[in-house]
């Protein structure tokens, strides 16, 4: 070999191994920058995509909710309120007849009108023992008329008394007063209109036949109806039904039912009377008032509702010394809550003599203690008895104040 092709071989030799060397930087620069680039691009990622999104997403709608929740008001304190259960306690009282009069046929020297004058009206209360102050309503029976007329009806007794008596009720915390009896027109239609004149000048409310009385006490709608309930006919269960529907379509949430029944000084009542009552419950009266026998009748629990049955007299002008002087005023609690009657039942039985002495009528109505009371208890219960019990007992609140 030559010089020259030795020479040739040799340059030719270092060509080659510049080129590998510039193909192996190429090579290692593009795999510096490849990866370069890969880092750098890892590294973007790693800063904008989250790790875990849906632990993200959910903390972000429970942050959402949360702020929602605190941005709401408060609930007012009046919406709260109604919210909670209320409870209404009503206590109603009821007695007998109140005869507020006489008849003027009678001579004797102590007649209700003599009283009256010699002693004023506020004599006839003072026994009541504030039994009527302090309850929610009272009714009774008001078995008289109150007028100055002359004109009067043919019968045997007819009772009135002067205008001015109608404070004796405002005075003893009676409230309102049934009209529906047998001698509310003892001096015919001018001597009923004349006694609710009387009445209405003392504010005392009224009701009976096409009367309707209804009043509010603790926001608590009461209402009463009256009737004669000689017989137990389809024209008086009409007039009953129909009277209860009309109190009920003006709100009324307690409605009390007075009948005037039964037999003069029988102890029992009639059949009539107790199918007469019965239906008013059936048909939504929530307490059964009864009066005329001038004795006490018992007392009957009847679809948890309660039909007192007689009442007997209680401040009584109508006899200067009747037999039997025993009366009792029955009280019932009505609880409602959130304005809707319950069936908690709570009654008092409070036994009363209609004279503060024995030996005559003096018309004060006296609540009775000691012996008297037990025995007036007694014979309210021995009534009951013959109905249907004494199951009532177990409400009944009143104890023996001896």
């Amino acid at each position: 070999m030559d010089s020259k092709d030795q020479l040739s071989r040799t340059e030719s030799g270092k060509r080659q191994k510049f080129k590998n060397k510039i193909s192996f930087t190429i090579i290692i620069v593009a795999v510096f920058v490849a990866c370069t680039f890969a880092i750098a691009n890892y590294i973007k990622r790693d800063k904008t995509v989250p790790t875990s999104t849906p632990v993200i997403v959910k903390e972000s709608k429970q942050e959402d909710k949360s702020d929602v929740q605190k941005e709401q008001p408060e609930q007012p304190q009046a919406q709260i309120q109604t919210q909670q259960n209320t409870e209404t306690t009503i206590k109603i009282s009821a007695a007998g007849d109140f005869t507020l009069g006489t008849d003027e046929t009678f001579t004797y020297p102590d007649t209700f009108v003599r009283t009256a004058s010699a002693n004023g009206l506020a004599y006839f209360v003072q026994e009541l023992d504030t039994i009527f102050q302090e309850d929610d309503l009272t009714t009774v029976n008001l078995e008289t008329t109150l007028t100055n007329s002359t004109q009067k009806a043919q019968k045997t007794f007819r009772f009135k008394g002067d205008p001015s008596y109608a404070e004796i009720l405002k005075l003893g915390g009676i409230e309102a007063v049934n009209l529906a009896n047998n001698h509310i027109h003892d001096y015919l239609q001018k001597g009923y209109t004349d006694t609710i004149e009387a009445l209405k000048n003392q504010q005392i409310g009224y009701f009976g036949y096409e009367n309707q009385y209804i009043t509010t006490v603790k926001g608590v709608k009461i209402g009463a109806l009256g009737f004669e309930g000689w017989q137990d006919t389809r024209e008086v269960r009409n007039k009953v039904s129909q009277g209860i529907n009309q109190l009920r379509e003006q709100g009324a949430q307690i409605v009390l039912v007075h009948f005037h029944w039964g037999v003069e000084r029988q102890y029992v009542p009639t059949a009539s009377q107790k199918s007469l009552a019965r239906f008013a419950i059936d048909s939504g009266a929530d307490l059964i008032l009864g009066h005329h026998p001038h004795v006490v009748q018992g007392i009957e629990e009847y679809n948890g509702k309660f039909i007192v049955y007689s009442l007997g007299n209680f401040m009584f002008g109508g006899n200067r010394n009747p037999s039997d002087k025993d009366t009792y005023v029955f009280q019932q609690t009505f609880h409602l809550e959130n304005g809707v009657l319950t069936d908690k039942k709570e009654i008092n039985v409070v036994p009363f003599s209609i004279s503060s002495v024995s030996s005559k009528n003096n018309y004060q109505p006296t609540k009775l203690k000691g012996s008297e009371f037990d025995r007036v208890k007694k014979k309210i219960i021995d009534v009951s008895n013959k109905i249907n019990g004494t199951g009532w007992m177990v409400y009944d609140q009143v104890v023996n104040e001896e």
